[in-house]
């Protein structure tokens, strides 16, 4: 009887001692098991990446992220622990496969919601054994400088054409009819109107590639603004006599600007030119200017057509014209109220359209003024000077912009 208790305890602790034995194997495997899971890189990648300067993603074997930097998270590529576009998922599936380094330049949505795009250079590598890497490089901003250059190049190709084949063709009808003196005479009058068109827009061309060179903050300088608006006036009393327009010109203002006088002239004529350009004979262009809250606003007012809403979005477009048959009559170029709007954004402002058809149109060009003013505000135009139509729209654009 005593010895079949005494096996009986023997057994008993045999037992427990089992139990002991198999939950302390249990847990040294989920240990172990833990560690195994843990994603390492292969050693020195986490540094090398960490200064590698490109928004980067690591993924696994089955594309889930397992490294992944801020730009990549920024860039919309990643979101949680997964990559986000089909795109890039594609890339890995083929270096998985093929082994190789796949490198490609996609335009990706930039989010979940809006049409924004991103472009990027991606390349997507081996890491290890285990892990591929994908860097991305954003090109969004150089791709649509290089777009906005080939289209410029472009339309300066076209807008040439046009004057140097008339003068072409001008040239050889000259040729032919050298003994009539009428002919040559006329002849000569459209030739002398073409180069001189040509001659403006390439004065325009270069006008507009300085612009987007210069350095205002560098080698600007204190400017009255009094002075840019006389100097414009005169510039643009020729034209302004041939069509009978009186240039009106309103109360000067005591302030200052900080900026390049041959530039902010420049832009200023540009203006008063539009303005006289596209207003019936016998009619007035208004400018004046106005001092308030650190912002200066110099505003030019015609009696012209007017234009529509869609024509006021794309007015500021490159070789934009309203009206493409009456400008290519007026010799406009297309060119000059971009230059105005550089111009613009170059001194730390910008330019303003106020129109509606049948009621003329009001371009307002505001800059920072350099030394606050104690004067009171300054009317945009003369009332004893300008209609009271032209008045009414003075005072709703300067409504508009306080």
């Amino acid at each position: 009887m005593l010895i079949g208790v005494i096996a009986g305890l023997v057994g008993l602790a045999l037992g427990t001692l089992g139990v002991l034995a198999f939950r302390v194997s249990e847990k040294q495997r989920q240990f172990v098991d833990v560690d195994m899971e843990e994603p390492s890189l292969p050693k020195g990648a986490a540094e090398v990446l960490a200064v590698v300067g490109r928004a980067f993603v690591v993924v696994d074997a089955v594309d889930g992220v397992v490294r992944a930097s801020p730009a990549a998270y920024a860039y919309g590529l990643v979101r949680g622990h997964t990559v986000v576009h089909k795109e890039l998922l594609d890339m890995t599936a083929g270096v998985r496969r093929d082994g190789v380094i796949l490198e490609k330049k996609l335009e990706l949505p930039r989010g979940p919601l809006g049409q924004g795009t991103i472009i990027v250079q991606v390349r997507a590598a081996m890491l290890g054994e285990e892990y591929i890497l994908l860097l991305a490089d954003d090109r969004t901003e150089i791709t649509r400088t290089e777009e906005i250059r080939n289209d410029f190049v472009a339309n300066v190709s076209h807008e040439l054409k046009t004057p140097v084949g008339a003068i072409s063709l001008l040239a050889e009808a000259l040729e032919s009819s050298a003994d009539d003196e009428q002919a040559v005479r006329r002849f000569a009058k459209r030739m002398h109107k073409e180069s001189g068109r040509l001659a403006a827009l390439v004065q325009d061309i270069i006008e507009l590639s300085r612009l987007q060179g210069a350095s205002v903050s560098q080698g600007g300088s204190a400017v009255d603004i009094n002075a840019v608006i006389a100097e414009a006036v005169d510039r643009s009393q020729l034209p302004a006599e041939s069509k009978k327009i009186q240039i009106v010109v309103g109360e000067p203002v005591d302030a200052t600007v900080f900026g390049d006088r041959d530039l902010l002239v420049t832009a200023l004529r540009n203006l008063i030119d539009n303005a006289i350009r596209y207003s019936p004979e016998n009619t007035k262009v208004g400018v004046g200017v106005r001092a308030k809250d650190g912002l200066i606003a110099v505003s030019v007012t015609d009696q012209g057509e007017g234009m529509t809403p869609e024509d006021q979005e794309r007015v500021f477009e490159r070789f934009y014209r309203v009206d493409a048959a009456r400008s290519r009559h007026t010799g406009g170029t297309g060119l000059g109220l971009s230059i105005v709007k550089h111009v613009a954004s170059n001194h730390g402002g910008e330019v303003t359209l106020w129109s509606r058809p049948g009621q003329g149109s009001t371009f307002t060009l505001r800059l920072p003024e350099m030394e606050s003013q104690d004067e009171p505000d300054t009317p945009v135009v003369k009332d004893r000077a300008v209609p009271e139509r032209v008045k009414e729209r003075g005072v709703h654009e300067q409504g508009a912009s306080a």
